[in-house]
């Protein structure tokens, strides 16, 4: 039986983020290329977005390819730019039919040009769905993000826009890439690590973390339903105590 079966409908978390984690390690145990993990890798995802569907999750964040990512081997770089293309060219008719809307966060002018216009397209072409929204954190990093918001904010005191005194957590966060994308209530780390890799530090103030040993290929639906129910048996006290929280209940 599907945990989905377990799963409180109504205490679902709103976003969920994901750094997918151990594709490499996968194919390394299993004999293969790196790039076939990265490969399985696609159907793990796809699988991921179909669970978060299935259950009525709003915004899953993905953790596609970080700025660091870019030094890696070359080779490595351009497989997996080229996987991309081939990736969303094959997966766009499916996020249109299951009502999957397509965003992106990151430094989408370090893409290949080809990368980029793919990515454009499927975002345009899934822009009228209303279910959930993958978003797709490419060419992403947080201090990457921190620091150009800093630099659009005082770009806009420079020039008048803006009044010191109107920054806040509030403003800053309308600086950022992830502007009208509620913070993530979860966050998931696939492959063993337990640490979140320059990934939504802003965001993630109030996240709950959850850790698994399953190498990202190998992370089911059931996998996903796991650690949802795993946030929904914890107690979430943003700073408070459990009296407050239960009396605000």
């Amino acid at each position: 039986m599907s945990l989905i079966n377990n799963i409180n409908t109504s205490s679902l978390p709103k976003h969920v983020a994901i750094i997918m984690d151990g594709n490499g390690r996968w194919a390394k145990a299993n004999g293969l290329q790196r790039s076939e993990g990265h490969q399985e890798g696609v159907a793990a995802l796809r699988r991921a977005v179909e669970a978060a569907s299935n259950i009525g999750i709003k915004y899953l964040t993905v953790y596609v390819f970080s700025t660091e990512n870019w030094e890696r081997p070359k080779e490595e770089v351009e497989s997996l730019m080229d996987l991309m293309v081939y990736a969303l060219k094959k997966e766009t008719p499916s996020l249109v039919k299951n009502n999957v809307r397509l965003m992106n966060i990151g430094d989408l002018n370090r893409l290949p040009l080809k990368t980029r216009e793919s990515l454009l397209a499927s975002i345009e072409d899934t822009s009228q769905c209303t279910g959930l929204n993958l978003v797709v954190a490419l060419s992403y990093s947080s201090k990457w993000e921190i620091g150009n918001a800093l630099k659009l904010i005082a770009k806009d005191v420079t020039e008048g826009h803006l009044q010191l005194n109107e920054i806040n957590e509030n403003l800053v966060s309308d600086y950022l890439t992830t502007k009208g994308i509620p913070d993530p209530e979860l966050m998931i780390r696939t492959g063993g690590e337990q640490r979140i890799s320059n990934f939504l530090l802003w965001q993630s103030a109030y996240t709950e973390f959850y850790f698994t040993e399953t190498f990202w290929p190998d992370f089911s639906e059931d996998s996903f339903y796991e650690a949802i129910l795993e946030f929904q048996n914890r107690e979430r006290r943003f700073g408070k105590i459990s009296e407050q929280i239960e009396s605000f209940d």
